[in-house]
């Protein structure tokens, strides 16, 4: 019997981190011929000029032993992180797994401008099943509540070690360590740029910016450079390289988060452990249309669970008090995070390509270009 060819298609390096354990999952099934693309990785020079760095990392994938595609081949199965242009694919099935969660509206509003392809969505909880139905922008798509494959090694014993991550990052294991993870837009690099330095000064600082911060296009270069220019000044910080584009080892050993709206706020809620959400003036958290970039007001995100705070004075004592939450915070975390996750047991790759292929050997749920489901 054939097997069945599937592309993991990337857009940019750091949906390889929602898609690792699945790539796994599937390159050790017998049943599966899987290929890896990527396409957009480009940085940008001078807000003008743009560099491909695609190829670079297509090597290394081909280099680690991964199968390296043309996107104009034929493929029975596209996984997809983002939404896709579906005449490049054809006749196939197109199943969505998100490069990030939370709760940007983004995903929503490129929805709402492909109403006619047809999606399988692969979710990480109940939240999300009621989001996508709730937008409008469903559509003719079918949604499946499997868990966050990306997160599966966080609850996999014995996956990551603590001790050799921190001391390889050159940080003391016996210090508690803090996780400062800003999305690119809206971000509070700038509102924080020196108070997260300072108020971590007795913990480990791990510094991961979003992607988008290193490349100049959808965010300015300035990001990264004020944390690097700070960086001369404290020992016990150190800046994640834009190339190691994996988040999830650094959530494991950290003790708690600092963010303001990126995914990682989400996700963190999955680890039982206590974040800060730095709140941000409502006029920044809008598109340039006026829509909101948030489909849940960020100042009541988490609101009984993680600690808010709203300017830079405040985050030192979030940060403790995150480090030691109530009771009640650890009850109202539990309640949300049965709502928003299911299944945190470190076999969500697992259910997620048994309903692929299920769903596959049904037949009928393939998306046709020119033609609504």
């Amino acid at each position: 019997m054939p097997r069945v060819k599937v592309l993991f298609k990337m857009f940019y390096l750091y949906h390889k981190a929602a898609y690792d354990p699945l790539i796994k999952v599937f390159e050790n099934d017998d049943r599966f011929d899987v290929y890896l693309s990527l396409t957009h990785e480009m940085t940008r020079r001078f807000y003008v000029f743009e560099v491909n760095r695609a190829k670079k990392y297509l090597r290394q994938f081909k280099k680690e032993g991964h199968q390296i595609a043309d996107e104009s081949d034929k493929f029975d199965i596209v996984i997809c992180p983002d939404t896709v242009d579906e005449n490049i694919f054809g006749k196939t099935m197109l199943c969505f797994v998100n490069h990030g969660t939370g709760i940007k509206n983004i995903l929503y509003r490129k929805l709402r401008e492909q109403r006619d392809t047809y999606y399988l969505f692969f979710v990480e909880g109940q939240y999300r099943v009621d989001a996508l139905e709730q937008s409008g922008a469903l559509n003719n798509s079918e949604v499946f509540k499997v868990g966050l494959p990306k997160l599966d090694p966080l609850f996999t014993d014995g996956y990551y070690d603590r001790e050799k991550i921190l001391r390889s990052l050159g940080l003391d294991p016996a210090k508690k360590t803090v996780l400062f993870a800003p999305t690119y837009k809206p971000t509070c690099v700038y509102d924080v740029k020196d108070a997260i330095f300072e108020a971590t000064i007795d913990y480990n600082l791990i510094i991961k910016l979003h992607h988008y911060a290193w490349m100049g296009k959808f965010a300015r270069h300035s990001q990264h450079y004020v944390i690097q220019q700070r960086l001369l000044t404290y020992d016990h910080a150190t800046l994640i390289p834009k190339d190691d584009y994996n988040i999830i080892p650094f959530m494991s050993v950290a003790d708690t988060l600092v963010s303001e709206a990126s995914s990682t706020v989400f996700d963190f809620l999955a680890t039982g452990k206590t974040g800060v959400i730095y709140d941000l003036p409502n006029e920044e958290l809008t598109h340039d249309d006026g829509e909101p970039l948030l489909n849940i007001d960020n100042r009541k995100f988490l609101q009984e669970s993680f600690v808010h705070v709203n300017s830079p004075e405040q985050l030192a004592d979030g940060i403790n008090r995150a480090l030691n939450p109530t009771d009640a915070m650890k009850a109202a975390a539990k309640k949300e995070r049965d709502y928003y996750f299911t299944g945190l047991d470190g076999r969500a790759s697992e259910r997620t390509r048994d309903t692929i292929l299920r769903l596959y050997d049904e037949g009928t749920h393939f998306n046709i270009p020119g033609s609504a489901k």
